[in-house]
């Protein structure tokens, strides 16, 4: 490749990873607004149009009418309400699809024009493969509300979500490493932040899922105790870390006070880098959010904004995995002449 076909194919990379972050902020509003359950088919292509008619619109709610959700939750709904959760979640979608297409058509370009060596050519086919998955695992996540119980499963939400800041991960670090290859080793602990970081945002997934946020809304204590007394009180034990309230929230809670020691630790061999300061003020903003958005009892603004933060959280321990490079712990002193 050469460095003109490098720097644009990172350009097209970055597009499609800042596009996944809107994903994903989207996401979390639809989740907070309880909008995800409106649209009840997976129409991949017939889909893409909105209600053009009052027909159609009396149409859509009439299938809305016969869900569950409706019936236990949003009884007393109107045509009008219903087109205020409906078009977030359509949106939802539609930004899907447009993610698809972005990343699609421009592949196929470089790849018929032989811009892209072999290697990062599979890659890249991988993460479409993921792409697809993506939108396959949306759909098996919404039929998990389209029961008796209207709650989506939050194994599937969380699922939905690992699988989208797969992409994002994937697509950021390969536009770094085409921008700026790596020539040196990188510190272990900068390479092991990510997957840190991932687990913590896997483990916030986990949180949205069973609406655990609007539990135990006091900091940094659980309603006065370190480890709340009900955090084992499912049967078998592991059930309590996919369906107890207060152990997804111990868990997640246990991530952030692991980041915390680690993420200083790192910023402090990397004080002197652009990627080391944004590291440090994305934690700081991450956790500012997440606290405040509990205390306050997850308004929709803040609980997507804590969402995105994730992201850029994410983001920023990516690139110091890749900036960082790895030093001596010592410095070497050296005698004055």
């Amino acid at each position: 490749m050469t460095e003109r076909d490098r720097r644009r194919v990172a350009g097209w990379l970055l597009v499609c990873a800042a596009l996944v972050f809107a994903m994903v902020l989207v996401g979390g509003v639809t989740r907070l607004t309880r909008s995800g359950l409106s649209i009840v088919e997976w129409q991949p292509l017939v889909g893409a149009l909105p209600p053009l008619s009052h027909a159609d619109w009396e149409a859509l709610f009439a299938r809305y009418r016969e869900t569950p959700e409706f019936r236990l939750v949003n009884f007393q709904m109107t045509l009008q309400g219903f087109k205020g959760i409906f078009w977030w979640e359509y949106f939802h979608r539609l930004l899907g699809r447009t993610i698809g297409f972005v990343f699609l058509l421009p592949y196929l370009w470089f790849l018929l024009r032989g811009r892209l060596e072999k290697p990062l050519a599979w890659k890249l086919a991988g993460i479409f493969l993921l792409g697809a998955l993506q939108g396959a695992m949306g759909w098996v996540m919404v039929q998990s509300g389209l029961i008796e119980d209207p709650k989506v499963d939050p194994v599937r939400l969380s699922a939905h979500l690992g699988i989208a800041l797969a992409i994002f991960a994937a697509e950021l670090w390969l536009a770094l490493e085409l921008l700026a290859p790596r020539k040196a080793a990188v510190e272990r602990l900068p390479r092991a932040l990510p997957f840190a970081v991932f687990a913590m945002a896997l483990s916030g997934g986990m949180v949205a899922g069973l609406r655990a946020g609007y539990a135990y809304n006091s900091f940094p204590l659980m309603n006065g105790h370190l480890v709340p007394p009900e955090v084992l009180m499912l049967e078998p034990w592991w059930r309590n870390f996919l369906y107890n309230m207060a152990a997804v929230q111990l868990v997640h809670r246990a991530f952030f006070w692991l980041l915390s020691i680690l993420i200083p630790i790192v910023w402090w061999r990397a004080r002197d880098t652009a990627a080391g300061n944004a590291l440090l003020a994305a934690f700081i903003l991450q956790a500012a959010l997440g606290i405040t958005t509990l205390l306050l009892g997850v308004p929709v603004g803040f609980g997507a904004a804590h969402q995105g933060g994730a992201v850029l959280l994410l983001a920023a321990a990516i690139w110091s995995a890749h900036s960082v490079r790895a030093r001596p712990v010592f410095r070497a002193v050296h005698a004055p002449a």
